[in-house]
């Protein structure tokens, strides 16, 4: 059975999907990207949105239930490696033991302009 994962702490979905599914232990986040869901805006610069997205995507986890200690694998994309370095800095205060495996990529461009999103996937 699967479980619809909502939160008003983390940016509405811009289309037809949702911002979370959970199913058998394992919760699968949609692609995340940087708008604050207080205010709508966008913040500037590579850090300031990967930090963001992560805050984006622990409001989602801590709705359903989860924590960062519970992220097996991420996906981030980002719209210029020569963000990956700083990019990767800001991920990595968030995961500081037992690291989820992860994939980057390089892609033409993203929702809204942003410079990265980050789609997530959690089990217990």
């Amino acid at each position: 059975m699967k479980r619809i994962i909502s939160t008003d702490k983390a940016p509405k979905a811009i289309g037809p999907y949702s911002q979370a599914v959970e199913t058998n232990g394992t919760l699968y986040i949609s692609g995340q990207i940087p708008v604050d869901p207080a205010t709508g805006n966008i913040p500037e610069g590579i850090v300031a949105q990967t930090e963001q997205v992560m805050k984006n995507i622990g409001a989602i986890l801590e709705e359903a239930g989860y924590t960062y200690a519970d992220v097996v694998k991420s996906t981030c994309l980002l719209s210029d490696m020569d963000n990956f370095k700083a990019m990767n800095e800001v991920y990595g205060n968030f995961y500081t033991k037992d690291q989820p495996a992860r994939a980057a990529f390089a892609v033409k461009s993203l929702p809204l302009g942003v410079l990265i999103e980050i789609d997530t996937i959690a089990s217990k």
